[in-house]
């Protein structure tokens, strides 16, 4: 074998992994665009059950195919403060277990033998599914095209990875150096620096396979550079961990822990073994022995079997790990207290971007904090005005300096969500979405309108009459009926509150025009002077409009 043909061979190599990695982000991307409610819904049920976030992490890692994009957005939903350390911790293990599930997709298509290859059948989803997305017309449809072209492209990428391995075992040379490597824990750093470059432990376990089936190394071998990988694949956690807040790096250290745990535990039980039993039982042997004349299954077998033992075994420790991590990365008493109005995210983060269907939801959880924000401002506003009672004045400035701070967040959120792959329907709601944070800055400037003229009035010494006052409390419990009916229908999509918030808005509308009629009778009379005629007027023209921007937001669910 030239150098021509090694040259070619690692060339190869590199196509095959560049493939590999490329089919499962397609493959990612269209299964979270098409199980999008699915995943709202399964991240939405985390509770207290440890178990139950075991389950969720697994089964949600398995659906989109990626323990990377898991981890991050779990990062996202703790440094987001909607998820705690404990259920996060949970999700991660179960992340570990589903990310198996390629392993086992890579050893069903290495099977074949004289009949027609495994390999070959799936290989061809791969034109099956680009034949579908070119000529579909459905967004569905095309997705679940891109699913099954991204399902072809890993065997495509396999196949070219186990042609290159071919090559190599040809090589005395490389099949020499690659069993001189007979130190478990040399190759468990070979797996984590392998994995930590290409960022996915599922191209290290795949070319793991590809080099046992080839006979480039044993099934030994294979098994602690798969060990290595869980390792290695940190790394993407790690980076997003460092960005982020305390929770949010306690979350990344718990996964390296995890992850050091069950490999330190399974290398002493390994060496244990081996030594005991005079280098006659490994777990080599044991998966030879369990899944004879697969080599393939038997590396893709123990990598299951070991993530699950891993996850038995830290379980019933996650307190305890909880508590190591939070003792190691503690938090910073002397500026905890300076934070209780500082504006900030609730739901929204960018590590939530790697899952762009949950991070839609939880865009939207945002603007319904938004809302809540701007509605009790403006209850504010009337009870100020009313009173000419400043009080909460002080509350009032650091809800209007959050709801400006979240309108800038979630736009720039908004944007780079945007130019994620959704499906159609998502798409609809993020092209709505910035018009309803718009429409809720707004209601946030006409609350401000109304504190300015209460504070007009107060310097004037003048006040509204009683039947003004009684006037402005009506329209305000108006709107907080109607914002109350909004919030359902934007929440729920439910029609049936829309058509109650349209009514409120209705009945807003006469008030408002009664408060124009009521003010230039009471002018009439002299109850009350021109300059707090002029101060009534432009609160019932702005409640008015503050009711018409919440039906804005409202209207949006009809798409």
């Amino acid at each position: 074998m030239g150098t021509i043909d090694v040259i070619t061979a690692i060339l190869q190599l590199a196509a095959g992994i560049g493939i590999f990695l490329t089919a499962c982000s397609m493959m990612s991307a269209n299964l979270e665009s098409l199980s999008s409610s699915k995943l709202r819904s399964l991240f939405s049920k985390v509770s207290g059950s440890k178990l139950l976030g075991v389950g969720i992490g697994a089964v949600g890692t398995a659906a989109i195919q990626s323990s990377g994009a898991t981890t991050v957005m779990v990062i996202g939903f703790v440094n987001a403060g909607i998820m705690t350390l404990t259920q996060a911790a949970t999700i991660v293990y179960g992340a570990n277990i589903g990310t198996t599930i390629t392993g086992q997709i890579v050893a069903l298509g290495m099977f074949g033998g004289d009949m027609l290859s495994t390999t070959v059948i799936f290989s061809a989803l791969a034109g099956v599914g680009a034949f579908i997305v070119t000529f579909a017309k459905s967004d569905t449809v095309k997705k679940s095209g891109g699913i099954l072209a991204g399902f072809g492209m890993l065997f495509v990428g396999l196949e070219m990875m186990s042609g290159s391995m071919d090559s190599f075992a040809k090589l005395d040379s490389v099949k020499s150096f690659l069993a001189g490597i007979d130190s478990i824990v040399l190759l468990i750093v070979i797996g984590a620096i392998l994995t930590a470059i290409v960022q996915s432990s599922s191209v290290m376990t795949s070319v793991a396979i590809t080099m046992v089936v080839s006979g480039l190394i044993t099934l030994e071998q294979g098994i602690y550079l798969t060990m290595g990988s869980n390792i290695g694949s940190c790394v993407v956690a790690l980076m997003a961990g460092l960005t982020s807040g305390k929770n949010a790096k306690r979350t990344a250290l718990i996964h390296l822990i995890f992850n050091i745990s069950g490999v330190v535990v399974f290398t002493i039980v390994g060496w244990l073994t081996d030594l005991l039993s005079g280098g006659k039982v490994n777990y080599g042997t044991m998966f030879e022995s369990l899944f004879p004349g697969a080599p393939q299954t038997q590396l893709a077998m123990f990598h299951t079997v070991f993530n699950v033992l891993t996850v038995v075994l830290v379980l019933p420790l996650t307190n305890t790990l909880v508590r190591v991590v939070t003792a190691m990365i503690p938090e910073e008493r002397e500026i905890v207290h300076e934070e209780k109005n500082v504006p900030k995210l609730h739901y929204i983060d960018d590590h939530m971007l790697a899952t762009p269907p949950v991070a839609v939801q939880q865009a939207k959880n945002e603007i319904v904090n938004m809302a809540e924000i701007a509605m009790q401002n403006f209850s504010l506003s009337c009870r100020i005005i009313c009173d000419l009672d400043f009080t909460d004045v002080e509350q009032f400035r650091a809800n209007e300096e959050e709801l400006n701070f979240l309108n800038h967040k979630i736009v720039d959120f908004l944007v780079k969500l945007s130019n994620m792959q959704l499906n159609a329907r998502d798409m609809k709601y993020i092209s709505t979405a910035f018009h309803s944070v718009t429409d809720l800055e707004r209601v946030g400037d006409y609350a401000e309108n109304i504190v300015e003229y209460a504070e007009h009035l107060k310097a004037a010494d003048e006040k509204f009459s009683e039947e003004a006052v009684s006037e402005i409390e009506a329209v305000r419990e108006l709107i907080e009926e109607l914002f109350g009916h909004i919030i359902k229908a934007y929440i729920s999509s439910d029609m049936d509150a829309l058509r109650l918030a349209y009514e409120a808005e209705d009945e807003v509308d006469i008030v408002t025009s009664e408060m124009a009629d009521n003010h230039i009778r009471r002018l009439g009379e002299g109850v009350c002077t021109a300059d707090v005629g002029a101060q009534y007027l432009s609160l019932s023209s702005d409640a008015e409009r503050v009711a018409d921007h919440f039906i804005n937001v409202g209207k949006s669910i009809k798409g």
